[in-house]
Parts: structure tokens; C-alpha cells; sequence
């Protein structure tokens, strides 16, 4: 029996899609019951439980080989950085009460103790699990394809493409449908103790006029990269509507990568959708 959250995501959902589709048992923990109601018609077990709580989430785990989960942001939170931090010692305390092993959805850059914005949330979930001597499984994903959806206004009207990623940058990138894929895969193949690091990127690491010209290819006309300052992210997302603390993350996040902090720090495990796959799936043409 496997544990995954965050089903009514993007990764979670795949995760637990793979393993039913390979025939495990699968336990979906969700915060109210209607949210499991479509993957208990698929087969699996519905836990409710909150993953901020302990022990909801630790009984939730009783009888599990692995569980599977992201650190929720804290969106309301003062503090994003301790907020969350608090949230992913939770995930570990409760693994290490369940005896379960623990693959927690990091991000590229999580080695770094400073100077990632949110990322920084995940490196301290990994020290917590480190410190906890549970078996872990850290699958440190690059940056999210996905995240060009919050783009396709301008790249499918306007023809442009606007990201903080500077031009020329190849950037560890890769899509939901990797992450969920390799995490079910972790889940079936665990560590005998300790903690693992698994990063993992697409088959390439693209520049933004990489994935520009991905999404050329598909609609049929060009798409040219923007590049704003990074000193315009903080009013850019307070604009779409993210509390202060945390679009000053998101800039951090982007300076890091500008750095070269947001980075892999290993060997890379490669998926399988390469950014014209990716492009094409995100306008719905896959």
C-alpha cells in the first residue's frame, strides 16, 4: 500500500495514477472526503486528513511501504520560509512515526540553504528528514513546464513570450508527467536506509528561446522571448494577486537562478517529454 497527497494536483495525480495503473494498492490522502470521491471510483482508499496535522497524517500513514507528498505553500503566512518548514517537519515526523518511506517532492537548488526563495523551504524538509534518520527520497524536479500555462495569453495573442529566466539560459525543466512517473517509480523502489537524491530534468535543458520556439513550432507562428528586469517580480505578482512575502521569494527564486544556486548539484535522471511535447500538451493539442 502506497500513501500519496496532493491528488487533486498535478503530480500526486499522476503518481497515483501509475501505481493503480500497475496494479498497487494505493491510499489518496486528501483534506475532505467529496475530493477522494473520484479516486476511490478508481480503485483506491480515501484517507482524510490535513497535512499540517500530525497526527491526522500519521494514522493516515499506518500500514503504508511509502508515501508520497509536496510542502504545501502557506500562502497566509507572515513567514513563508518557518511556516513552511514547520509544515515539512511534519511530513517527516509523521513518515517516522508510520515507518514509512518518505519521497518528498523537492525542487533543483535544495542543496542550498539560502538564497533559492521558496526552495528554501525544501532544503529544511530535507535536513528535518536527514536529522530523523528516516528512509527518504528526494526528487529534486526542475523548474516546472507547466508554469509557461500561467503565460499562454501572450504567447498564443500577443506572440511573446515573458520570463525572469534571462535569454541564453538552459534551464533544468521538466513536466508534472515526469515528476509523477518517477515519483511512483521511488515509491516502488525505496532506499534499504538513509535518504537518496534524485534530480531530474527532460531530455534537455532548454533556454527561453528554446521553449519560444517550442511553442512556434505548434501554433504556426512566431513566439519571441521578453525579458523584464527582475526588479519588476515583486510588483508583477502582487499584481496577480500574491501576498508580498511571498512574490519576494519568487525573485529570490529567480536571482538564485540567475546565480547559478537554482541548479542540479548531481548526477541528472532524464525523463521523457521534451519541450515540444510539453508546449503542445499545454495548449491542448496532445
Amino acid at each position: 500500500m502506497y500513501a500519496v497527497a496532493g491528488v487533486s494536483g498535478n503530480t500526486g495525480a499522476v503518481v497515483a495514477q501509475t501505481l493503480l495503473d500497475r496494479g498497487e494498492a494505493v491510499r489518496v490522502i486528501v483534506r475532505d472526503a467529496e475530493k477522494g470521491r473520484t479516486w476511490a471510483e478508481r480503485g483506491a482508499e480515501v484517507a482524510v486528513a490535513d497535512l499540517s496535522d500530525v497526527d491526522a497524517l500519521a494514522a493516515a500513514l499506518e500500514g503504508t511501504a511509502g508515501f508520497y507528498s509536496l510542502v504545501p505553500p502557506q500562502y497566509g503566512a507572515s513567514d513563508p520560509i518557518a511556516a513552511g518548514a514547520a509544515v515539512g517537519r511534519g511530513l517527516v515526523e509523521a513518515s517516522r512515526r508510520a515507518g514509512t518511506h518518505f519521497v518528498l517532492l523537492s525542487s533543483i537548488g535544495a542543496q542550498q540553504p539560502t538564497g533559492t526563495g521558496p526552495i528554501e523551504i525544501l532544503h529544511r524538509t530535507e535536513e528535518a528528514a536527514k536529522a530523523a534518520g528516516i528512509r527518504a527520497s528526494f526528487l529534486r524536479a526542475g523548474y516546472f513546464f507547466e508554469n509557461y500555462g500561467m503565460l499562454l495569453q501572450p504567447i498564443t495573442t500577443d506572440g511573446v513570450l515573458p520570463t525572469y529566466i534571462a535569454p541564453g539560459t538552459p534551464m533544468s525543466t521538466v513536466t508534472v508527467a515526469d515528476i509523477g512517473r518517477q515519483g511512483a517509480a521511488l515509491l516502488l523502489d525505496p532506499p534499504a536506509s538513509g535518504q537518496r537524491v534524485v534530480e531530474l530534468a527532460g531530455p534537455s535543458d532548454p533556454t527561453p528561446e528554446d521553449v519560444a520556439a517550442a511553442f512556434s513550432k505548434v501554433l504556426g507562428r512566431p513566439v519571441q522571448v521578453v525579458a523584464p528586469p527582475l526588479e519588476s517580480v515583486v510588483p508583477t505578482f502582487e499584481g496577480m494577486g500574491l501576498p508580498t512575502a511571498w512574490a519576494k521569494l519568487y525573485e529570490g527564486l529567480y536571482r538564485g537562478v540567475a546565480e547559478g544556486r537554482v541548479a542540479t548539484a548531481g548526477p541528472v535522471t532524464r525523463g521523457v517529454d521534451d519541450v515540444e511535447t510539453a508546449a503542445r500538451r499545454l495548449l491542448g493539442q496532445a
